[in-house]
């Protein structure tokens, strides 16, 4: 069972920093403010808009914002200001021992996966896979992605089914098991490092952005032969957004991918979960326990929070 951290209140302080790429400032204003409107009062780290090509500043100092945020006993949740790259760089700086030192809410998604498993991995703490301050400042985005919010101040289970949007079962079956997973770049990308993603007995969550099936089809192979599907208990495909083909013109569709690896792999896999890189971004806890039911289309996840 790994560590829940404790649940917000209204008037908290919250920090926000920049362990990838910097945020477009506008957006991040704007998610700012949504923030304020849940009751909240934030911090931005130092380098949170610094500049260094792709990245929000040296891999030391994103690693030094995050580690701030963990020591100031006044901030009860961190949370990532945008996706981008460079997480998996800051990792190499982090002593995460002040994680569970100081278990606090930690909430991202995208480039933010390599660090929600290191967190879960090597300080045993549940961690919040969902949408970026800054991704939350876009316009016209569902009320329903904004409202996941509010699991952090309320301990409440999360019902996923076909109301909120259609489930497909690539293998059928039923499993409990804790739920790991996010990014699949980023998953793959911990193959073979100190952080690699521990799949044995657990819901494994897939979703990625920008890839062709091609480029898909490479990073499931490559889980496939490192065994994580194997290892799995159980699979949970999000969104694969913006998947176009662009150099192999017969490419199979990302949903025949997906029936190629897993219709005969002998656990529960559902495809279809708006969990990911889309408008509509349902946030969930990883390191707690869900029950997959694929005969049934439902996930249900035990609170995050304490």
């Amino acid at each position: 069972m790994r560590t829940r951290p404790a649940r917000l209140q209204k008037g908290d302080l919250v920090g926000i920093v920049s362990p990838s790429s910097s945020p477009n400032m506008k957006k991040l204003e704007k998610g700012l403010q949504y923030l304020e409107q849940l009751g909240l009062r934030y911090i931005l780290g130092d380098s949170i808009q610094n500049k260094r090509h792709y990245l929000a500043g040296t891999d030391e100092e994103r690693a030094a914002d995050l580690e701030a945020m963990l020591k100031n006993p006044e901030v009860k949740a961190i949370f990532c200001s945008s996706g981008g790259y460079g997480a998996a760089r800051a990792a190499n700086h982090l002593d995460f021992t002040l994680f569970e030192e100081n278990p606090k809410i930690f909430w991202g998604y995208s480039d933010a996966t390599f660090l929600h498993s290191a967190i879960g991995q090597l300080a045993n703490m549940v961690t919040f896979h969902g949408p970026t301050i800054s991704g939350i400042g876009s316009d016209g985005l569902p009320e329903r992605t904004k409202l996941m919010f509010k699991q952090l101040f309320e301990p409440a289970e999360i019902y996923y089914d076909e109301s909120i949007s259609p489930l497909h079962t690539i293998h059928s079956g039923r499993v409990r098991g804790q739920i790991v997973g996010g990014n699949l770049t980023l998953i793959a990308n911990s193959l073979g490092t100190k952080f690699e993603i521990d799949t044995l007995g657990k819901v494994l969550l897939i979703e990625d952005m920008g890839l062709e099936p091609a480029q898909i089809d490479t990073l499931l192979n490559q889980l496939r032969q490192a065994r994580k599907f194997e290892q799995a208990a159980g699979i949970i495909i999000g969104d694969f957004t913006k998947a176009d083909t662009r150099f192999y013109s017969d490419s199979p569709s990302v949903e025949q991918l997906m029936e190629e690896y897993f219709r005969n792999i002998g656990k529960p896999v559902v495809s279809g979960f708006k969990i990911g890189h889309d408008d509509l971004n349902v946030a969930i806890p990883l390191g707690v326990d869900v029950i997959l039911d694929a005969d049934q289309k439902v996930l249900a996840m035990l609170p995050g929070v304490e």
